[in-house]
């Protein structure tokens, strides 16, 4: 009898965040295409008629959009190393909450606080992903040592580039995405929301 060899298939194996990996990519196409059209018109947020149905398409539209291809992968890298173990644990639905809740807060944020400048990519996303991903073992009624560095580290850095460091980096969506992460890591562990 034949040793029969096992043959090694590719696995589609987070599905939230693989399809929002692609669509970041498509959007990243077709910014280059148009020449910065799709993301100056559907993937950034900036103060607009609240009677253009465009606003509300930006308020979740700007997390897909990114500048160019260093944006694009300085996000993106994170995501895909830090999405997947959080989809396995918690499920692709609760995974999309979190991705467009962090979409909605920080787009909503940016309008009322940050009104003179235009807010895209997904950054937003990775601080609530890098949070989120503190209270995978968390234990009842116990506080991660790591959820408190974490927490110093990150959000510490950019309430301080945000107040002593001018650049053109959104601290505001990055300290809000934390705080999402956080917040709907707390929901989601108290109330057991994971896939099993």
């Amino acid at each position: 009898m034949k040793n029969r060899e096992r043959k090694f298939k590719v696995s589609f194996n987070s599905p939230a965040i693989l399809t929002f990996t692609i669509i970041c990519a498509i959007t990243l196409l077709l910014n280059w295409i148009t020449k910065g059209y799709t993301n100056n018109h559907f993937f950034s947020v900036y103060r607009s008629s609240l009677i253009s149905p465009l606003t509300y398409v930006r308020l979740f539209g700007h997390i897909v959009g990114h500048a160019d291809l260093n944006h694009f992968v300085g996000n993106i890298m994170l995501i895909l190393v830090v999405g997947p173990m959080l989809e396995e644990k918690y499920g692709s639905s609760n995974i999309v909450f979190v991705i467009l809740a962090t979409a909605l807060a920080t787009g909503i944020a940016h309008l009322i606080f940050v009104p003179g400048y235009s807010l895209l990519g997904a950054s937003g996303v990775v601080f609530a992903f890098i949070m989120l991903s503190s209270f995978t073992c968390i234990k009842e009624k116990e506080i991660p040592l790591t959820f408190i560095l974490v927490a110093a580290l990150y959000i510490g850095e950019q309430v301080y580039q945000g107040l002593f460091v001018q650049s053109n980096i959104s601290n505001l969506s990055h300290i809000l995405g934390g705080f999402m992460g956080s917040g709907l890591g707390y929901v989601m562990h108290k109330n057991k929301m994971n896939r099993y």
